[in-house]
Order: structure tokens, then C-alpha cells, then sequence
């Protein structure tokens, strides 16, 4: 296995990428541990027979086996040309909850904000999301990311979302790049899929939803523990 990952990730060329497109929950947004820790209390009566360790590793996995058929339904409502009714649900949610969004928690995976810091100069950045406006907008403001990204497409932006390459399209296009010089960074295959229709690059996070096997399968350029270390992995230094 280790020579396959110093394979793939040598079949990323550095050289270019001129635009750095980021997905939000796994990858900027530390959503998955959310979900684990919301699983995990529903189950906590069962804490006294199974024992705390295997109630974690079991939220865990039902965290991880859910992402697959959820990103299923939502890429069937895609084609389908009905996930604008998903859309308004999820926007009127999202303004009910937002007056409480000040004293929740919105999670920041670590070392990101160093991160986006080191690139900003270096490269154009965005964020390619399947979330909706609102609950994106809100996670970056709260968060005080809004900064590192001029252009936020989410999934209701172009006519299709990811896997479709149609927001990478828009992205590259509002940052003045090609789409070839696109570096899609997220932690599902879905991210992997939408980088490789749009003939761009892919590097794949291991702190979000996505597991090391399906990710090398889907075709990643890279694999990355953390998105902390993205600018190592392009810059130079320990990755």
C-alpha cells in the first residue's frame, strides 16, 4: 500500500496548479467528528454493555457507510433536475437554525487556517461545495475564512453539482484560470469524480468522510492525512 500512495502521489504535477478549489464538510469543516459525536450520544445507553471504544468505532462507521448512499440520492436528485426542492428545504432550516449559529460550534479542521494563509499569496483559492449558500457562507463567516475565498460555488450555483464538472467550470472561470490548472481538494470520491470530469487535479484528504481505499480507486492524484498539510504537499516541506 505505501508504494501505491508514493505512486499516486507522484502523478500529481505541482507545476499546474495555478487555483486551489476547496470542498467544505470533511475538508475545511471538521463535520464528520460532528456527526460521529451526534451518533454516538444517540447510542450511549448501550455505553454499558459494548463499552465506550467500540460505541466510537461503531458511529464512526455508520458516519463513514452513510456519506456513500446520501451522495447517491443527492446526485440522483441532480439528474433528475429535482434537487431544487432538497435546496429550499435545506435553506429554510438553515435560516431557522441561524440565530443560534453564533453559540454553536462550527469546527475548523486544524492547521487550516495556517494553511489558506501560506497559499493565499501563491495561488488562486475557492471553495466548490455541496452544501447550500446560506449554511456555506455561514460556516466561513463564523470562521473568518471569507477572506482567502473571492469565489464560493455551492450547489445551487450552476445547474448541476459535484460529481458533474459544471462547478469547477464556473470556478475556474470566475478565478481568470483554465480548468486544467484547477487543484480540487476534498475528502470524498464525489470530489475525486467532479476534479477528474472537469480534467483537473485531485488531491484527497483523509479527515473527512472518505476512506484511503476508495479514494486511491476513484483515481486521486494524492492522499493527504490532513488539509493542514496542503501547503507543504505544494510548497515544499514535510507532507
Amino acid at each position: 500500500m505505501r508504494r501505491e500512495k508514493d505512486h499516486i502521489r507522484a502523478a500529481l504535477d505541482r507545476s499546474r496548479v495555478r487555483a486551489v478549489l476547496f470542498d467544505v464538510d470533511g475538508t475545511l469543516s471538521d463535520s464528520d467528528d460532528r456527526m460521529v459525536d451526534t451518533i454516538r450520544g444517540w447510542i450511549e445507553p448501550l455505553r454499558g454493555i459494548f463499552g465506550e471504544e467500540k460505541l466510537h468505532r461503531f458511529a464512526r462507521w455508520v458516519v463513514k457507510k452513510g456519506e456513500g448512499p446520501g451522495n447517491f440520492v443527492l446526485e440522483t436528485a441532480d439528474r433528475l433536475g429535482i434537487d431544487p426542492l432538497f435546496a429550499k428545504f435545506l435553506d429554510k432550516r438553515a435560516r431557522a437554525d441561524e440565530p443560534m449559529a453564533s453559540i454553536l460550534d462550527y469546527p475548523v479542521i486544524q492547521g487550516v487556517h495556517d494553511m489558506l494563509a501560506r497559499l493565499s499569496g501563491q495561488y488562486e483559492l475557492g471553495v466548490v461545495s455541496a452544501r447550500n449558500e446560506l449554511t456555506t457562507r455561514l460556516f466561513l463567516r463564523l470562521n473568518a475564512l471569507e477572506k482567502y475565498f473571492p469565489v464560493v460555488v455551492t450547489s445551487q450555483t450552476c445547474t448541476h453539482t459535484k460529481p458533474f464538472p459544471d462547478p469547477l467550470y464556473f470556478a475556474a472561470k470566475q478565478l481568470g484560470v483554465k480548468v486544467n490548472e484547477c487543484l480540487m481538494v476534498g475528502d470524498t470520491v464525489i470530489d475525486v469524480r467532479a476534479a477528474l470530469a472537469a480534467k483537473s487535479q485531485s488531491v484527497s484528504v483523509l479527515c473527512g468522510f472518505g476512506t484511503e481505499a476508495e479514494l486511491i480507486k476513484a483515481g486521486t492524484h494524492a492522499l493527504l492525512k490532513s488539509t493542514g498539510d496542503l501547503a507543504d504537499l505544494l510548497m515544499g516541506g514535510s507532507a
